[in-house]
């Protein structure tokens, strides 16, 4: 694509802004520096980015690095259709591409949008290790989009990596990763209930509230109410005292 065609992707984002759904943004997105919300509906940004999928990569990257919210999910989403036909070399190319900008990726609707199509394709035939590295990456939404990008593996029915990232960021201090986690444990459930809840009673004493919340969602109330009884009651428990003798320096400890 030419500079033209960015010209007209541009002109087109701002023809398409509605004010009502920009001031849903500003309650819901948390603005970063001197990002620029316009005011798209996501079927409208995913609707454009297919008429544009044939942007280069670089004329994607000028996208990415955009201080225009919906510039830069126009040109996630050109990732994402480029990657629906793209196989071996050509989809670790986009693959390698996206996790190179990840800073750019910098807010819960892009991660959402893009990590399960753009990675996670990448995930049912790559190297899994990605997970690892992202979630133990003090940038949140690097965290995030390794949580989000195991959709694609649970949408297969490979649900162990979803439950061990559980576990990985259980203790994370982000609630929008304690929120993601809950969504994918309910995406899990969607298919699969009993090992969920099997999950979740094994578990619940170690998992957010939060999580626990968003897991449940779609239980029999009584299933949920049981579970959300459980959370309350183990955070009403007091820790035991220590009561173990504290030793005097040089003091030898008892046998």
């Amino acid at each position: 694509m030419t500079v033209a065609s960015l010209k007209a992707l541009r002109a087109e984002l701002r023809d398409l802004a509605e004010p009502a759904v920009r001031a849903q943004q500003e309650r819901v997105l948390s603005r970063v520096g001197d990002d620029e919300l316009l005011g798209v509906r996501v079927p409208v940004l995913r609707k454009l980015a297919r008429s544009y999928r044939g942007l280069s990569l670089d004329d994607v990257d000028v996208l990415l690095h955009s201080h225009v919210h919906e510039e830069r999910f126009a040109g996630l989403l050109v990732l994402a259709e480029q990657g629906r036909s793209a196989r071996g070399g050509d989809r670790k190319a986009l693959v390698d591409f996206y996790l190179a900008r990840t800073d750019c990726v910098d807010n819960w609707d892009l991660v959402d949008g893009s990590a399960h199509v753009v990675l996670g394709p990448w995930l049912l035939e790559g190297d899994l290790r990605v997970l690892d590295e992202l979630a133990t990456s003090s940038w949140l939404w690097d965290r995030r989009i390794a949580v989000l990008a195991t959709l694609a593996l649970i949408r297969e029915g490979r649900f162990g990596p979803t439950l061990r990232l559980v576990l990985t960021l259980r203790q994370d201090p982000e609630p929008l990763i304690h929120k993601a986690l809950g969504w994918m444990l309910r995406e899990i459930g969607r298919r699969d209930e009993p090992l969920m809840v099997a999950f979740l009673d094994r578990h619940l004493g170690e998992l957010p509230r939060i999580t626990v919340r968003y897991a449940t969602e779609r239980l029999a109330p009584a299933e949920r109410a049981r579970f959300v009884k459980r959370r309350s009651a183990r955070e009403q428990t007091p820790a035991r005292p220590d009561t173990t003798p504290r030793r005097r320096p040089g003091q030898q400890p008892a046998p």
